[in-house]
């Protein structure tokens, strides 16, 4: 089968380390053109990439090798492109967050089904060999009954400073990209994708820090998003769930999640707080174990190169490997824009809770 064409609107910082190494490794994807805003940076980015570079994303989504097109910006810009690459009838692959809230996320929905295209949406820390290995552990009865979970992470972003004014959009709720939407959804991804869905769900969300430092210049900015993020609720399997996100860094624990069950428990830790992009190890014990030990994860099976393996953009590499192979065996496996729409009506229903103080249903 010949390459699937891809396009990156936004080949910057984020994507520069995990979407185009992980296209120029694999022998299903080929980077075919590159858009950013500005024509200087769009043609440093063609230099760089060899590639075609637009300061137009429609020219880039005009290009006739594209297939795939790559939306790799700020979310309050998603709308727009995104809308355009389907019109345009392309596939996309969105970061995550796929929208400035719950009604341009059904709307992007909507028209990808009008178009008929396949989606993709860079919830990737599901692909994470931990992740993967821990839900096949309880499916095969490891823990027994799962009883409950508990979820303990660091954001760190959003904390008591930030690098840059360019930065500090993250502090503004407005934006789209908080502790919440951002760092505890791409956290509760794994945890659904493990346990299943909520069945109810209670929030309370704290603006806890009220102004961040900007190291550049010394400035403060206001924080406009909650930096604490607290969820207590049910699944649909009867488990209790309760889940801690904090803007910053801990000095202690910056990611810790627990799975408890009639049998056994199993703990994924990591230094870093964001699943998507952390080194997770994964202990269990069970029956007459005292303790929680390491517990080995079988290599991926996705042939994943070892310099792409265990960086940054492992776990984007293992999502391109699943979705060329659905897009190959006729299967939807990956995380689409259908499941955004349910991860985006998940956070309205979060910040309800909070605004309320009332449990919401999930059903």
């Amino acid at each position: 089968m010949a390459p699937i064409g891809v396009g990156i609107i936004g080949p910057g910082a984020w994507a520069s380390r995990t979407h185009v190494p992980v296209v120029s490794a694999s022998p299903a994807f080929e980077l075919r053109a590159v858009s950013t805003s500005r024509r200087a940076s769009a043609q440093a980015a063609a230099a760089k990439y060899g590639v075609p570079g637009y300061d137009n994303h429609r020219d880039l989504l005009a290009h006739p090798g594209v297939d795939l097109v790559v939306v790799a910006v700020r979310v309050r810009q998603h709308f727009e492109l995104i809308s355009a690459a389907l019109e345009a009838g392309k596939m996309v692959y969105s970061e995550w967050p796929l929208a400035s809230g719950l009604a341009e996320a059904e709307r992007l929905a909507e028209l990808a089904h009008t178009a008929g295209v396949r989606t993709v949406v860079g919830l990737q820390g599901r692909y994470a060999p931990e992740v993967q290995h821990a839900r096949d552990l309880v499916r095969d009865g490891y823990v027994g009954e799962v009883l409950g979970t508990t979820l303990v992470g660091s954001g760190m972003a959003w904390g008591g400073e930030v690098a840059s004014h360019g930065e500090g959009y993250r502090f503004d709720n407005s934006q789209g990209a908080t502790t919440l939407t951002s760092a505890t959804l791409h956290a509760l991804d794994p945890l659904h994708f493990v346990l299943g869905e909520f069945d109810k769900v209670t929030a309370n969300l704290v603006l806890g820090r009220k102004k961040t430092t900007v190291v550049e210049d010394g400035s403060a900015i206001p924080v406009t998003a909650a930096d604490q993020v607290a969820l207590i609720g049910t699944l649909c399997s009867g488990a209790a769930v309760s889940v801690f996100y904090r803007g910053g860094a801990s000095r202690g624990d910056n990611f810790r999640w627990e799975i408890n069950g009639t049998d056994g428990d199993l703990i994924l830790t990591a230094d870093w707080g964001n699943i998507q992009v952390a080194q997770l190890a994964l202990e269990g014990g069970r029956g007459a174990d005292s303790r929680a030990a390491r517990v080995e994860v079988p290599a991926s099976p996705d042939g994943i190169p070892a310099e792409l393996a265990q960086g940054p953009a492992g776990n984007v590499a293992r999502l391109y490997a699943r979705f060329a192979r659905d897009l190959a065996e006729g299967t939807r496996t990956v995380p689409d824009f259908d499941l955004a729409l349910a991860r985006h009506r998940l956070i309205e229903a979060v910040e309800r809770s909070s605004a309320t103080g009332t449990a919401q249903p999930q059903k």
